[in-house]
């Protein structure tokens, strides 16, 4: 199973002791896989002891998005020098090993909390892109057919953001995948109100009116011969449509629902129409059965 918040816990050299024969290792090499905050500071300085604390904090609460060295300028003169440092508290930060921002003086902790997160944000979010990746391998394990550990791995996400729509609509799917209509349609009317109407979970909605239909959907064959020998048989028509999609012929489906249409759109209050968008609904909107089926049911409502 994935190990999805293997960042969130702050590392055990986010806040360090700095000197002038570790700056490059603490400061630049590690400026480029996270931003570093250098603190310039002495013992003697008393704006220092305000600062120092307050930053501390900060990158605290960072969560590791941003690490600080604390350098004692009266020890390590080197660095101090070479970046001009001619009164203290100074702070600068460096990302991809160069200096990118910086300020002199002790500031107000809202000040120091605003900067440490935009220092912060330069790196990126480790925790929202490691969600990130967990859906990605989620989606993979679901399209090789592993739809269990899909669904376990799409739950562990859910566990650390509620919210996640594209995990919510992964786990339905999941669910259907190992033909649990029941569990699926469960996940979904459990789904936060906030992401109710994302248009990930109305496709998956619209994926479980599917599968309902599909369960009770007629051979293929069979239902093909009754609209060959009875063509105005729009319930034929309807059933052989629900059975091509639930045999994976998404295409003829479409096809002999926008054929029913033609020849009745309003048979059952617009019952071919209403299927249409289902289908739809369910499938990627850039698809190009899906693109061209909208195209042609376009042309004949306005025809």
């Amino acid at each position: 199973m994935l190990e999805l918040n293997a960042n969130a816990d702050a590392p055990a050299d986010l806040i360090k002791d700095g000197t002038d024969a570790s700056f490059v290792a603490d400061v630049i090499e590690a400026s480029k896989d996270v931003p570093v905050i250098v603190d310039f500071w002495a013992p003697w300085c008393g704006p220092c002891k305000t600062l120092g604390p307050a930053i501390e904090a900060a990158v605290t609460n960072a969560k590791g998005r941003v690490k600080l060295v604390k350098v004692d300028v009266d020890a390590n003169q080197a660095y101090a020098g070479q970046l001009q440092v001619q009164s203290i508290p100074t702070v600068y930060a460096f990302f991809n090993g160069q200096p990118v921002d910086g300020f002199q003086g002790a500031l107000p902790p809202s000040e120091i909390d605003a900067f440490v997160e935009k220092i912060a944000a330069l790196g990126g979010d480790p925790e929202a892109e490691g969600l990130s990746a967990a859906i990605e391998a989620a989606e993979q394990m679901l399209e090789e057919g592993a739809a269990a550990d899909a669904a376990e791995t799409f739950g562990a996400i859910l566990q650390e953001e509620p919210n996640n729509a594209p995990a919510y609509a992964g786990l339905v799917r999941s669910y259907l995948a190992l033909d649990d209509v029941d569990q699926a349609e469960a996940v979904l009317n459990s789904a936060p109100v906030e992401i109710s109407t994302d248009p990930l979970l109305e496709a998956v909605h619209a994926q479980i009116s599917l599968a309902r239909e599909a369960a009770n959907a007629g051979p293929v064959a069979e239902l093909q011969a009754t609209v060959d020998s009875e063509p105005d048989n729009h319930q034929a028509r309807f059933d052989l449509a629900v059975a091509l999609h639930a045999n994976g012929q998404v295409e003829d489906a479409v096809n002999t629902l926008l054929e029913l249409f033609r020849r009745d759109r309003d048979w059952n209050d617009g019952a071919a129409k209403s299927q249409l968008f289902t289908i739809f609904d369910a499938h990627e909107a850039k698809d190009p059965i899906v693109l061209n089926g909208r195209r042609k049911l376009s042309s004949m409502i306005f025809a």
